[in-house]
């Protein structure tokens, strides 16, 4: 017996003994980090290595202690977070419950073109847009895509010249949406290739242009640029909602029509968009591409999002109230954001913004000016950088370069939750140059 106490005891003695040699070997190496925290940080889903990692879960668990001024306000990325406080008050209108027997098929609809797309999600589409009126839906194919950024590859992949021995030229018109360049050339496809600037392009053979409506980043209503026969068009529309511009008495009726439901309702994490397409011989192509690239889109969300498309569709009734009618409550907000907003550049005289002209939405019923996602901010005077300067402030945009134009100018998003939109207003309202 007094020999296993003894054996215990060493054996407890040796644990204590790493754990004092690893501690102080992460204080030596500067990480010095309590077990506790290194704990909290592994089971949000990362191990905290460095304070300084770039990596987002260097900066995903705050402490007690930070305060507003020790913030980084990060609004890089559209995350839409803003629409949260509609849903936590409205949620329980798009609650569904799935049965364990449910969506265990390939298929939705084995006879139908786009055979993986749920009946269901279709008919909200169409219901949606007759709603707003934003886009015809008469004679066009539905195809559901996981987002608006597979249906766009599945567009360049109908769309492109499959037979010639030259990639179709891919072109957009510059500040363009700044992931269509890497999204194009992501696996080096001999169908097609970027070549920037619309405004620019003289190369000879096929092209493909992209149409951002409103565009993303500087939310101005777009027309094709390229004049000259050859070209087809990709109309991307995932901003023509209510809540950013003025809805026309005049749906858009175009080829191809891209949407998505993360910047119609807010719900990103989905990751369902869809595309109207008028030919069936592009519908096929595209539906053929998904189908080689993930055999479909997950039921599940094409179910969920039906219900928030049905909910919004409720919402926009003549009997609601303006509290619970959705594009209102979004409407208001960022009319609102865009107010501070151009309240706080004022105030700084640091920066400036596009001024919009206003026009009449047929949907809502009033006059108003656009009032982007984004926000196209310039730095004036001798800043070139605009966004390492605005880093240095602990505020982190995305700079004009990416978007082929001048690093003077960032983007930032509109759509944050209201803590981390109010801070950023503070901090950028305070600079002067």
């Amino acid at each position: 017996m007094g020999k296993l106490c003894s054996l215990r005891n060493l054996f407890v003695l040796s644990l204590a003994l790493n754990a004092s040699f690893l501690m102080r070997v992460m204080y030596k190496e500067g990480l010095g980090h309590s077990i506790n925290d290194i704990f909290m940080n592994k089971r949000e889903g990362c191990l905290l290595v460095s304070s300084s990692s770039s990596s987002p879960c260097a900066t995903a668990t705050a402490t007690d202690t930070e305060t507003d001024e020790d913030k980084i306000v990060n609004l890089d990325h559209g995350d839409p977070t803003m629409y949260e406080n509609y849903w936590k008050q409205n949620g329980d209108k798009t609650t569904i419950v799935i049965p364990g027997w449910q969506s265990l098929s390939y298929f939705s609809d084995a006879k139908s073109l786009c055979w993986f797309l749920e009946p269901e999600f279709a008919k909200q589409v169409v219901r949606l847009h007759q709603v707003v009126g934003n886009a015809v839906t008469e004679d066009r194919y539905v195809i559901v895509g996981t987002g608006s950024t597979q249906l766009y590859q599945a567009a360049l992949y109908a769309l492109s010249d499959h037979q010639s021995d030259e990639p179709t030229s891919i072109v957009s018109a510059a500040p363009y949406y700044s992931s269509y360049p890497a999204i194009t050339d992501c696996v080096k496809s001999g169908l097609h290739k970027w070549e920037g600037d619309a405004h620019k392009f003289k190369k000879p053979g096929p092209f493909i242009e992209l149409v951002t409506s409103p565009n993303n980043p500087d939310g101005f209503i777009r027309q094709s640029v390229v004049n000259r026969t050859g070209g087809v068009l990709i109309h991307d529309l995932a901003y023509y909602w209510p809540q950013y511009t003025p809805i026309t008495n005049k749906p858009a009726d175009h080829d191809l029509m891209l949407f998505t439901v993360s910047k119609c309702t807010g719900h990103a994490g989905m990751r369902i968009g869809w595309a109207l397409v008028k030919d069936r011989v592009v519908a096929q192509k595209m539906v053929k591409y998904i189908e080689l690239t993930s055999i479909g889109v997950s039921k599940d969300s094409q179910l969920r999002a039906a219900k928030v498309l049905e909910a919004v569709s409720d919402s926009s009734g003549k009997e609601v109230c303006e509290r619970d009618s959705f594009f209102k409550f979004a409407f208001h907000s960022l009319e609102q954001r865009w107010k501070q907003l151009r309240e706080a550049v004022k105030k700084s005289g640091s920066f400036s913004l596009p001024e919009f002209s206003s026009g009449h939405c047929s949907f809502l019923k009033r006059d108003f000016e656009l009032q982007p996602a984004f926000a196209w901010l310039k730095c004036e005077g001798e800043i070139e950088d605009c966004e390492g300067f605005l880093r240095s402030k602990k505020m982190i945009t995305r700079s004009g370069k990416h978007f082929g134009v001048s690093p003077k100018y960032v983007r930032i998003s509109m759509l944050d939750r209201d803590a981390m939109y109010n801070l950023f207003l503070s901090r950028l309202s305070a600079i002067r140059l």
